[in-house]
Parts: C-alpha cells; sequence; structure tokens
C-alpha cells in the first residue's frame, strides 16, 4: 500500500496509478497546544511505502513522520519506505562556524532508523558524494529530475542554452543538457547572507538567444534573479527558470516575473502552481527496484 498525507494526494494518486498500488491515507489533527495527532487508516498490509515531502514546516513533517512511522510497525508492517521527493536539512552538510550541527548527517539516520529504505529527489548534496555518507549503505535512494526537465525544456524552447546559476548546479545542467540535447554554461554565485547574492555569468555569448536558468531548487530566488538579470543585460532574447523544488518563499515567484522572467517551471517535486513535469514514473521505476 501506499499511504499519504492529507495534504499530498495528488501525487500520491499518480504514484499508486504507476505502482497498481492502493493508497491510504494519514489524516492528522493540529491541538491548540500545537501537538499533532496522526491518524493512519487500518488494517495495514505488511509492506508499506509512506509518501511525504519535508517542504515548509519541516519540523512539523518530520515529527508526523516519528509518529507514523512506529505506529505502522506496531501494527504488523514489516517493510517501512519513504519517498521524501523533498528532503529537508540536507544544505547544512558541514560546520560553518563552530557549534554547528550538521543537520545533514543527524537528520538521514534518524529516518534511516525509522525507515528500511528513503527514497528523495535532487536532495542538496554539495560536498558528499551520495547519501551512503549518511545513512548505512544502500538505505538512501537519490533520484534526479533534471533528465525529467531537460527533455521537456528542449520542447517547450527548441534551441535554448541551459544556465545554471552557479558552481553547484553544474551537475543538474549538464544531465539535463544531455537529455535535451541542449547547450549549457555554469556561472559562479558570490554570497554576502542569506539573500544577498552576486552572480558571475558564465563567459557566454547570449545575445538573440532563449536561455533557461535551470537549478535544483529555488528558495527566496535571488540568485535566478540576479541570474536572469544578466542574461537580458547581455542580450538574451528570454529568460525562463525551471527547477525541480519550487519553494519560492516570501515574494520570490513575483520578484523573478518582475527581473523579466517568462515561464517558471517545476517538478511536482514539491506540489505549487509553477509544476510542469511529473515525477510519479522516475519514483515507480526506483521503487520496483527494491
Amino acid at each position: 500500500m501506499l499511504l499519504c498525507f492529507d495534504d499530498e494526494q495528488d501525487l500520491a494518486t499518480r504514484l499508486a496509478r504507476e505502482l497498481g498500488r492502493p493508497m491510504g491515507v494519514i489524516t492528522r489533527h493540529r491541538f491548540p497546544d500545537g501537538e499533532t495527532r496522526v491518524v493512519l487508516p487500518r488494517p495495514l498490509p505488511s509492506d508499506i511505502i509512506v509518501l511525504r515531502g519535508m517542504q515548509h514546516q519541516p519540523n512539523d513533517r518530520l515529527v508526523e513522520l516519528l509518529i507514523a512511522a512506529p505506529a505502522a510497525r506496531g501494527w504488523g508492517v514489516r517493510h517501512l519506505m519513504l519517498v521524501a521527493p523533498y528532503l529537508a536539512y540536507m544544505r547544512q552538510d558541514m560546520e560553518f562556524t563552530p557549534g554547528e550541527a550538521v543537520s545533514q548527517r543527524h537528520i538521514a539516520a534518524l529516518l534511516s532508523t525509522f525507515f528500511d529504505r528513503v527514497v528523495t529527489v535532487d536532495p542538496h548534496l554539495h560536498r558528499i558524494a551520495s547519501l551512503d555518507e549518511v545513512m548505512p549503505r544502500g538505505r538512501g535512494v537519490a533520484l534526479s529530475a533534471a533528465a525529467l526537465l531537460g527533455r521537456f525544456i528542449a520542447v517547450q524552447v527548441p534551441g535554448a542554452v541551459l544556465v545554471g546559476p552557479d558552481e553547484e548546479s553544474g551537475q543538474w545542467v549538464a544531465e539535463a543538457a544531455r537529455a535535451g540535447k541542449l547547450e549549457h554554461a555554469v556561472g559562479r554565485k558570490v554570497r554576502f547572507g542569506d539573500t544577498q547574492v552576486q552572480l558571475a555569468f558564465p563567459e557566454l555569448d547570449v545575445r538573440g538567444r532563449s536561455v533557461v536558468l535551470l537549478d535544483d531548487m529555488a528558495s527566496t530566488g535571488r540568485t535566478l534573479i540576479g541570474a536572469a538579470r544578466e542574461a537580458l543585460e547581455r542580450g538574451a532574447a528570454s529568460v525562463d527558470v525551471a527547477v525541480t523544488h519550487a519553494l519560492f518563499n516570501g515574494d520570490a515567484l513575483p520578484a523573478l516575473r518582475a527581473a523579466g522572467v517568462r515561464h517558471i517551471w517545476s517538478s511536482n517535486a514539491v506540489p505549487h502552481e509553477t509544476n510542469a513535469v511529473c515525477i510519479a514514473e522516475l519514483l515507480a521505476t526506483a521503487l520496483r527496484r527494491k
């Protein structure tokens, strides 16, 4: 059975259809003091996949999983898998200042004690090669939506040039470019705080060309905004944006449009109005390999 929480039924329905599995819904109730009641459907089969993205209020979502997982085990579930299209806490991957807990390592280890397998999409892994470095070997599976986005872009904007706004986006941009048979380049980011970013645009002639900025995620959108303005100043005919994870916190979306971005596309790894590419088949293919 595939279980999802009551606010993520769209992707869950598509994934259950791809897998040919029945779907059940986990409901929640928030008490006045902030505690959460979690209700699972019963009876449960022995093999369960739980779909739960950890975007937006990740602490609440993490607690819900830590309640639901042992409850399922207590009702006889023997094989329990987590599909977290967006896996939170992956960005804190080193001790940047003395005393900082490396949350990537600790949250990954915690989830691996509750779930037999954790499947995610484009996690923010920049200083480690794979989830095997923070989970027991083979417990974590990291997929990528880059190829899906690359093929989508090739249809929407034939002949576009893909640009990664910084070095960290390079791996996604290269994969997307291969899938869509498109040219690509990668810029360099200089950060002056959480929201102050300066972009060193790649040495690439974009005059009269369609540019698509590609990254794994967009949070404040400031890096993409800087890249879009630079591309247009250099004579780009148009600038579009494609990301795996559409967080778009605060005024990110209107700010991108105000900067001259034409289209904004994302995968449905995070539910958002910009969703244009579905990851259900990508997830289903990986889950069948268990």
